[in-house]
């Protein structure tokens, strides 16, 4: 067994996973009534628990004997349904955060792209717990996601240009979608491009810093 990258990177996700989901906690824990801070307490606590179904198998695989491509697959599914949630509630907390009522064909969008994209990751076509997943569905399952993180993208940037803690919520959203899109399409002909999961995760940090700033306002 490699060391190297094995070591620093099941460091890194088991102190990610535990930041995520202490850090989701402790938002739940002070919301007190605050619907915005329960909101970004759910997210990130789903961050954190959604991530964990595929990394706690990633790093068994590294330190453990036996087949965990079951395991991995229904890790990678669960992260990929948990994931779209996360961006369904994250527009939740922009109309919530700034008292938004109308724009009902932007929500509108937001849940038909997500229930789209929960949807084909449920095809059996997408061979989740094959030792070799079918890359077209890969590449389509993500399209609708890709779409919701651009207007995920778009829809930050106009109501959070002015507000301090979240200002730059929508350049994390931006640079974790613009590392993760090359892993789905190139990871399985050149293994090394997973490792922009890592900056990708970093990105995710990022939010997290970001929600924990609006409860101390």
């Amino acid at each position: 067994m490699k060391l190297m990258p094995a070591l620093p990177e099941s460091i890194f996700d088991i102190l990610y996973l535990i930041f995520a989901i202490v850090s989701g906690i402790i938002l739940l824990y002070k919301a007190k009534g605050r619907r915005m801070i329960r909101l970004f307490g759910l997210m990130t606590l789903l961050l954190g628990l959604g991530d964990s179904f595929h990394l706690v198998p990633r790093v068994l695989n590294y330190w453990t004997q036996g087949d965990h491509t079951s395991a991995l697959g229904v890790g990678k599914l669960v992260t990929s349904v948990t994931m779209t949630v996360f961006y369904l509630l994250m527009e939740y907390a922009r109309r919530e955060r700034y008292g938004i009522s109308g724009q009902k064909s932007a929500l509108t969008a937001v849940w038909v792209l997500s229930a789209v994209r929960i949807a084909l990751c449920c095809f059996p076509q997408n061979g989740w717990t094959s030792t070799e997943p079918s890359l077209l569905w890969g590449i389509l399952r993500n399209i609708p996601f890709a779409i919701l993180g651009v207007l995920t993208v778009i829809l930050w940037l106009r109501s959070a240009h002015k507000d301090k803690p979240l200002r730059r919520l929508w350049l994390a959203v931006s640079l974790s979608f613009l590392f993760y899109l090359p892993v789905v399409v190139w990871a399985q002909e050149i293994p090394l491009i997973g490792m922009l999961m890592l900056p990708k995760t970093c990105m995710y940090i990022w939010m997290i810093l970001m929600f924990g700033k609006t409860e101390k306002e």
